[in-house]
């Protein structure tokens, strides 16, 4: 199936674009070249080649999920400026 300078005008009418007369026979050519590359991927047998959700494999960088004991109560409320016996203490940001 090959593009006509026709088809060009169309297109560039849809996505409102003027072009002049070197730019529809430069675009022509260039619509023309890509789907001959796509008709020569086309000839290529896929038969045995498994579909790919992304082009190159991935991997997860992080480390795994391992259950740690947490940091004692007593120990997380050392360093905070303003606590109760349980909790931080922070300022109303809040108002009713």
């Amino acid at each position: 199936m090959a593009v006509t300078k026709q088809d060009v005008e169309y297109i560039a009418k849809l996505a409102r674009l003027k072009f002049n007369d070197e730019e529809l026979e430069n675009f022509t050519h260039e619509l023309n070249e890509i789907l001959n590359y796509v008709e020569k991927l086309n000839e290529l047998n896929t038969e045995k080649v498994e579909p790919l959700s992304h082009p190159i494999e991935n991997f997860n960088v992080f480390r795994e999920d391992k259950l740690e004991p947490s940091i004692d109560r007593e120990d997380a409320l050392k360093n905070a400026p303003s606590s109760t016996e349980e909790f931080f203490k922070v300022p109303k940001v809040i108002n009713k």
